[in-house]
């Protein structure tokens, strides 16, 4: 067995979870129907400002999960460094979804369904943020409690560009 690697410190944790946000493409989604049945799928997805938006077709057990309670959990990476995000989802359809968020999900995914009307967005807005890696990190797990983010990077330190600033905690 191999010695786990010594725990990141809270601000590192961090820079890490925004670089998952802004550079990953895929990501697990649980969501529940009205009958307690449990959906898992992987959906693709572009972090825009604070959200996570993601599409899927309307008729999917995902998107008709979601109507109820927007309930969603969704992970990043893999188990040994591991981004758990519960959020609210909310549907919106392509024709409402702001032109920006549109073109940087259809320019990090290379993929526009915003005039297909098979399709529907999911926008998500977290509200609890866990990340780590081993038991070593767990106590410390917690990044963003209730929508607040509890932790902020130094801006000496920190990876992301100027240009995703609005993602970052302040």
């Amino acid at each position: 067995m191999t010695s786990p690697e010594p725990p990141r410190s809270p601000e590192q944790r961090l820079r890490d979870t925004l670089d998952r946000l802004r550079d990953d493409e895929d990501a697990w989604v649980a969501t529940a129907s009205s009958d307690g049945t449990p959906c898992l799928v992987p959906l693709s997805f572009v972090w825009h400002g604070d959200v996570l938006v993601m599409a899927t077709r309307r008729t999917n057990p995902t998107a008709v999960n979601v109507t109820p309670t927007g309930a969603v959990r969704l992970t990043l990476g893999p188990t040994r460094d591991v981004v758990l995000i519960e959020e609210e989802a909310e549907i919106v359809e392509g024709t409402d979804l702001p032109t920006a968020t549109g073109d940087a999900f259809a320019a990090k995914l290379t993929w526009d369904p915003r005039k297909d009307p098979r399709w529907v967005y999911l926008r998500i807005t977290p509200y609890t943020v866990r990340a780590w890696r081993e038991v070593n990190e767990l106590a410390a797990r917690d990044l963003m409690l209730s929508g607040t983010w509890l932790v902020r990077p130094s801006p000496a330190t920190s990876a992301t560009s100027a240009t995703d600033r609005s993602s970052l905690p302040s």
